[in-house]
């Protein structure tokens, strides 16, 4: 029985002898399959950077993390000696003593701050 042209196969003008078209198939389809390879390497080496990439992102997110945890230690210790301080500092007060109490915002007020026997260790040169 001949082989007659498909007509909704236009990438053929008309059929190879059925032994040819075994082999021009045969060809077509490692070639498709040569062509699959390299595009699922591609994808996996894509894959394989895209991980890198998260993984060093997550480090240094962890490095960062570390650091402001460090430094809310830090602070939140600050915060407790100058808590200290003005504990120590508020009965000795004479600007205190001598003024009506008023709202915590109004009581210490800058002034209150920059007296000469109230300092930090942390902040002297």
């Amino acid at each position: 029985m001949p082989h007659s042209s498909d007509s909704s196969d236009s990438s053929f003008s008309r059929s190879p002898p059925p032994g040819k078209q075994d082999s021009s198939d045969d060809v077509r389809k490692v070639q498709r399959r040569e062509k699959n390879r390299i595009a699922a390497q591609k994808s996996r080496q894509r894959q394989t950077q895209k991980a890198d990439t998260l993984h060093l992102e997550s480090e240094d997110l962890e490095k960062q993390n570390a650091a402001l945890r460090k430094e809310i230690k830090q602070l939140t210790e600050e915060m407790k000696y100058f808590t200290s301080v003005l504990s120590s500092h508020e009965p000795l007060c004479s600007v205190l003593a001598s003024s009506t109490p008023s709202p915590p915002e109004v009581v210490y007020s800058a002034h209150a701050f920059h007296q000469p026997h109230v300092s930090s260790p942390r902040f002297q040169p």
